[in-house]
């Protein structure tokens, strides 16, 4: 009992005791850090929410609001701003303190969830999840930092694992939670449950942390944002309009990728030149850490191309309820949790990175493939279960040892800026993920439906999805049902091929290593 009331009393020291670093970066009022950490935790909470509780609404809000051909939109939107608006949070935070900034984070994605909430056409739920994704690249970026200035530097890893941890509870549970709430009540209420919590986290933060003092003033490289947020603009939009108002060679098209490369151009030459860059350049030149995060950005790509879309599947195809489709996906995150965590003990006995990241891509290559043969032949939803389980497995084997071996491929005085750099190129791949393979999902639905024999309203159908099905006659249900399960596991076959690729890149790795020792 004694042994017990003395942890608990370190534990109360530790949160409401302000550190010398906390002292010396704030004013004179004590940081009250169990508001503090209750408000941070919740904010993460909120951010890893947002990533998977809108997958299992996607059917009910394109039967409401029509616009299926642009369901990845309500996805890529929110990745695209949250993306590029993260480095820059972290660089207006030394200038103005981290208090205004995450005030002004939170307010933004509490705004933007209320405008979400209200959304009365697909394209204004678009615009509004780009609003909320300028707020939600600072949740998590800000957290975590505000986490290094109020903790000392021995508790900061304890303190991170329960980040980790609050971030897995919610993947697992935002599927599930998003179908109970479309199901119960409409899916309107999966971006306004953001308000309590939210609300509640700003009060705390607010309540417990000080004002500080601004650090030094970073020149802001606003042009390399903004050629940044025009090129990956175009590519987005080029991606989502295939198959639905593009064709690959339309002029079009081709005007698009071309203004869109040249951009890309622009960006690379002006992060060589500027004082600040947003992406450091020279670090690319260091082949190890060049190839991980190249790999770890496919990665992403593969698996948000994929995983947007499987709700899509379960309740188009396999006609199951928003509730079934959520609880169809755990297996997944249930599995990567127990993995990652058996991986890091393995690999922190073994040091061996790069064999247990070959393994972890290998083992996600294969489940990604299963997934894709499942889809294309109808598979029952216990394959589907096996394949996503097995795909946990990898994720969570590959993610934590690519996040080491590029932490291990830098200096030690590079690490904060190339760990930055690898979550920005993750971000930017999951984005493009899932905007070519929306892209890849309504060219191949376009077509399979113009090859019906019974002539039907394709627009009709591009536009309504799972409302427009249910108007049909059993017959034509059954056609239109088989072509959405084809345009589908063709999206997921795409993800499955960009997922070889990086288990080839890091193989190549392995194998290069292996002869340097």
């Amino acid at each position: 009992m004694c042994k017990a009331a003395a942890r608990i009393s370190t534990v109360w020291e530790i949160f409401v005791q302000p550190t010398s670093d906390t002292q010396t970066t704030t004013s004179s009022q004590p940081v009250t850090r169990v508001f503090v950490f209750t408000g941070l935790i919740l904010t993460m909470i909120m951010a890893a929410l947002d990533q998977s509780i809108v997958s299992t609404a996607l059917p009910t809000i394109v039967s409401d609001l029509g616009g299926l051909a642009h369901i990845s939109w309500i996805v890529t939107a929110f990745m695209l701003t949250s993306t590029i608006a993260t480095p820059m949070y972290g660089k207006l935070s030394d200038m103005f303190g981290r208090r205004p900034l995450l005030a002004f984070s939170i307010g933004a994605f509490l705004f933007a969830s209320l405008l979400c909430g209200v959304a009365q056409s697909m394209w204004q739920l678009v615009f509004f999840r780009g609003l909320q994704g300028i707020g939600a690249g600072g949740l998590m970026t800000l957290s975590q930092t505000v986490i290094g200035d109020i903790v000392p530097p021995q508790q900061r890893g304890r303190y991170q694992g329960l980040f980790t941890g609050a971030f897995a509870v919610s993947s697992v549970t935002g599927p599930f939670l998003g179908g109970v709430l479309t199901s119960s009540f409409s899916w309107r209420w999966v971006f306004l449950v953001n308000l309590p919590v939210g609300l509640l986290a700003f009060a705390l933060i607010m309540l417990g942390l000080p004002a500080g003092r601004a650090g030094r003033k970073p020149q802001i490289d606003y042009l390399g944002a903004a050629l940044l947020s025009v090129a990956t603009a175009g590519f987005l939009l080029l991606f989502n309009s295939i198959g639905t108002t593009l064709s690959w060679t339309s002029p079009l098209a081709g005007l698009l990728f071309a203004v869109s490369f040249l951009f890309l151009v622009m960006f690379i030459r002006q992060e060589r030149r500027a004082p600040e860059p947003l992406v450091s350049l020279d670090l690319l030149r260091i082949l190890d850490f060049s190839v991980c995060v190249a790999a770890t950005g496919i990665m992403s790509f593969a698996m948000m191309g994929s995983m947007i879309f499987l709700p899509l599947y379960y309740q188009l195809v396999l006609g199951e309820t928003p509730e079934v489709s959520g609880l169809m996906m755990l297996p997944q995150v249930g599995t990567m949790m127990i993995s990652s965590v058996l991986g890091g003990y393995v690999s922190s006995k073994t040091q061996r990175y790069e064999l247990l990241l070959v393994i972890g891509v290998g083992i996600e290559f294969t489940g990604l493939s299963l997934i894709a043969f499942c889809a294309h032949h109808g598979a029952p939803a216990l394959f589907f279960l096996l394949s996503l389980g097995a795909l946990g497995i990898g994720m969570g084997i590959g993610m934590p040892n690519a996040t080491v071996l590029i932490q291990n491929s830098v200096p030690g005085n590079r690490l904060g800026i190339a760990t930055a750099m690898m979550s920005f190129i993750r971000s930017l791949g999951g984005s493009l993920g899932v905007a070519l393979s929306g892209g890849v999902m309504a060219l191949t639905l376009q077509k399979n439906l113009s090859n019906l024999p019974e002539k039907i309203d394709i627009a009709a159908f591009l536009e309504k999805g799972m409302a427009a099905i249910k108007t049909v006659s059993p017959e034509v249900h059954t056609e239109v049902t088989e072509a959405y399960k084809g345009a589908i596991s063709a999206s997921l076959s795409v993800s499955s091929s960009f997922m070889f690729l990086a288990f080839l890149m890091i193989l190549g790795l392995m194998i290069r290593q292996g002869r340097k020792r």
